[in-house]
């Protein structure tokens, strides 16, 4: 009876392990909400490249980290056909601000 417990129980970790390794769909995407008791600075000029076919311009930002903002430079994204694309921005919110990161819109 004691063999047969073990062998039970080494079954039952073996089919555990398996079911482990097997993949699961990731998020596509996760949403934080990032407030600061600091407004952002003024956004910062930044001098844009020639349009670039198949691309999208993203501005530079002001994102939020280790309790102070830094200063994120524009770059190009690959477009996305029947999408526009939202920049990030920071609004007020009661006393304190709350970023929105940028996104893909239909």
């Amino acid at each position: 009876m004691h063999v047969h417990k073990q062998l039970l129980l080494a079954a039952a970790l073996a089919l555990g392990g398996t079911c482990a390794m097997v993949a699961t769909p990731a998020q596509a995407r996760v949403h934080v909400d990032i407030y600061a008791n600091v407004a952002p600075p003024p956004l910062r000029d930044e001098v844009v490249p020639a349009p670039r076919h198949g691309y999208v311009w993203v501005p530079g930002y002001w994102g939020w980290s280790h309790h102070r903002h830094h200063w994120n430079r524009g770059h190009w994204a690959r477009e996305r056909r029947g999408y526009h694309y939202v920049p990030s921005r920071w609004d007020r919110d009661g006393d304190r601000w709350r970023y929105y990161g940028g996104r893909w819109e239909r």
